[in-house]
């Protein structure tokens, strides 16, 4: 099973969990689809756009189960990015956890598995 992660506002989610979907941040809104990661990419997407930014959450997403919303496209120095073009339904997650930081300010992520591209998605 691939995992794939999204980095949202904590207030944000609890609004997702209410509604049953995140239909994503105000980036994302803006982009046309939700910006996710691999496990690869999480840790320099958190550093990049969310440096020491307190009250998130990391976001683990069963990948399968976003069907053919999801798009692996190039961004960030041409690396294939995970993009999901529908609002991200809360029934896709395998979990939440919040993501800290520590005394420097960087965020502090738990271990995370699973996330490896499928070579078959375009």
């Amino acid at each position: 099973m691939t995992t794939v992660y999204k980095i949202v506002a904590a207030s944000q989610w609890e609004d997702a969990e209410r509604t049953g979907a995140f239909a994503g941040s105000e980036v994302d809104t803006r982009d046309g689809f939700i910006h996710l990661s691999t496990s690869e990419q999480a840790r320099q997407t958190a550093a990049l756009h969310f440096n020491g930014q307190a009250g998130l959450l990391l976001v683990a997403v069963d990948a399968e189960a976003l069907g053919d919303a999801l798009k692996y496209e190039p961004s960030r120095g041409g690396a294939l990015f995970p993009h999901l073009y529908a609002p991200l339904s809360t029934a896709s997650v395998r979990w939440v956890r919040p993501l800290p930081l520590d005394v420097a300010g960087n965020h502090v992520f738990p271990a995370l598995s699973g996330a490896e591209m499928p070579k078959s998605r375009s």
